[in-house]
């Protein structure tokens, strides 16, 4: 994929691809008529930290892309609609439309959306403990909902940071726009909870399966502290984290056909057996891996998930 460079202390993009597990490089899937266009981009060096990457999604209005399932991926996200509405179903058969500019806190089960026409989206994905940095409010309050950035920032700095997402020219822009946004945003020292940032490390490198006792080691005492300050900073415990990316691999490994065995699949992503496994994966899911590959409703999570 093409990337932007440019001189200045903000703003910068760079001429690789992205590592991180949550954040993957430029995709298009079609199937049968639908094609969706998927691109992410790297933050600035001073928000590495807190921010995974920016990312954009379009998909045509002929493409009819119905109901989609979306499932839980351990982030926060701010995103910023600039295509047709977008629906969200609180029931079978009742819904909401989602806010023009919202934040979608973490998320510990499946969810509905539907557009209503032209996809268009420019969102920021935040690492689990980045939001926290930006807000004053408890983090635990936006999960499993969508939440007006006026809630967050006020009417008027969310109407003038809105429109200028809308006005502006392109990708790059946007970026540039959200970023000195951000940027103003933080205090002049980031501080980032050591003993989250351990935690939240320690369950991406062994792919959500470490215990927290494991984490802490010798000093059990710090359990207590632990969930408290993960509550108020990524919104849900250390176990339901650990578990939502335990899943990612998982479905990486499904999606990606490493193995068609759910045997295997489960050993590998270090669940007991495959009963465990297909249990997880119905609580994030809300169905079965078998039905999971048969859905047409799963081509906006695999979309996201899929490795290039």
């Amino acid at each position: 994929m093409a990337w932007f460079s440019r001189n200045g202390p903000r703003g910068q993009f760079h001429n690789e691809t992205i590592a991180k597990p949550l954040c993957f490089t430029k995709k298009q899937i079609q199937n049968s008529t639908r094609l969706m266009n998927y691109q992410t981009f790297k933050p600035h060096s001073d928000l590495k930290s807190l921010v995974d990457c920016y990312w954009t999604l379009e998909v045509p209005a002929e493409n009819d892309a119905g109901k989609q399932r979306i499932i839980p991926d351990g982030c926060i996200e701010m995103a910023f609609i600039l295509g047709d509405d977008i629906k969200r179903y609180t029931s079978e058969n009742e819904f909401i439309i989602q806010p023009r500019a919202m934040v979608l806190g973490q998320t510990i089960e499946p969810f509905y959306i539907e557009p209503t026409g032209f996809v268009n989206t420019f969102a920021i994905r935040f690492y689990p403990y980045g939001f926290a940095n930006f807000v004053t409010i408890p983090i635990k309050n936006l999960v499993n909902k969508e939440t007006p950035i006026e809630l967050l920032f006020g009417e008027k700095t969310a109407n003038e940071l809105g429109q200028s997402i809308i006005q502006a020219i392109d990708t790059k822009q946007r970026i540039e726009i959200i970023e000195n946004f951000l940027l103003g945003k933080l205090n002049d020292k980031i501080t980032i909870d050591r003993i989250v940032k351990t935690t939240i490390d320690t369950l991406f490198l062994t792919k959500g399966s470490t215990s927290i006792k494991n984490v802490l080691k010798d000093d059990l005492s710090k359990r207590r502290q632990l969930e408290r300050k993960f509550q108020k900073l990524i919104g849900i415990s250390p176990k339901q984290l650990g578990k939502v990316i335990r899943l990612q691999t998982a479905l990486n490994i499904l999606l990606n056909k490493q193995s068609e065995s759910f045997t295997e699949i489960a050993y590998e992503s270090d669940y007991y057996d495959q009963a465990h496994f297909i249990k997880d994966f119905k609580e994030f899911t809300g169905t079965t891996p078998n039905k999971f590959l048969k859905k047409d409703n799963m081509v906006l999570s695999s979309l996201f998930y899929k490795e290039q």
